[in-house]
């Protein structure tokens, strides 16, 4: 699997989302400014994540977006898959034509691991992650997983 900054991305701004979500909604121009992520790309990735039903916003002043569902419910691997990151680290997109229209010899090695990588992430919420960061007294600047939290 080739996880890309898109699905990063995406799943630091949800965990900055969910971190700071408690007073209300959250302007992507804050996540931005926090998480170093461009705001257009935030919007295109949040325009995604709306859709998924994962979080919902607030138009107007004091408007934003807020979390759709608690932290504990919302699972890493519906987070990559909602910006469309696929969990895939075949060539053959999963459909076992890689090699001259049959499997490759290497192609249930690959599919085992996208199933491994899939069960991991989508064993891992996301209130595991926020339960992982020290809030510094002026804010988030950066996330990062605490493996033991995630076991």
């Amino acid at each position: 699997m080739r996880l890309t900054t898109k699905g990063r991305f995406a799943v630091t701004a949800m965990v900055d989302l969910a971190i700071n979500g408690g007073r209300g909604p959250v302007t992507l121009a804050s996540i931005s400014e926090r998480q170093k992520i461009s705001l257009s790309y935030l919007e295109q990735l949040f325009g995604k994540l709306r859709r998924n039903n994962l979080v919902e916003s607030v138009r107007g002043p004091g408007g934003g977006y807020y979390l759709a569902k608690i932290a504990n419910k919302i699972k890493i691997a519906e987070i990559v898959l909602a910006v469309d990151e696929p969990l895939d680290s075949t060539h053959c997109a999963e459909k076992g034509d890689c090699f001259d229209g049959k499997p490759c010899l290497t192609h249930n090695l690959w599919m085992s691991l996208n199933e491994k990588i899939y069960a991991y992430l989508d064993s891992v919420n996301l209130q595991q992650l926020v339960d992982g960061q020290a809030k510094p007294a002026t804010g988030v600047t950066a996330i990062s997983i605490n493996r033991s939290a995630v076991r």
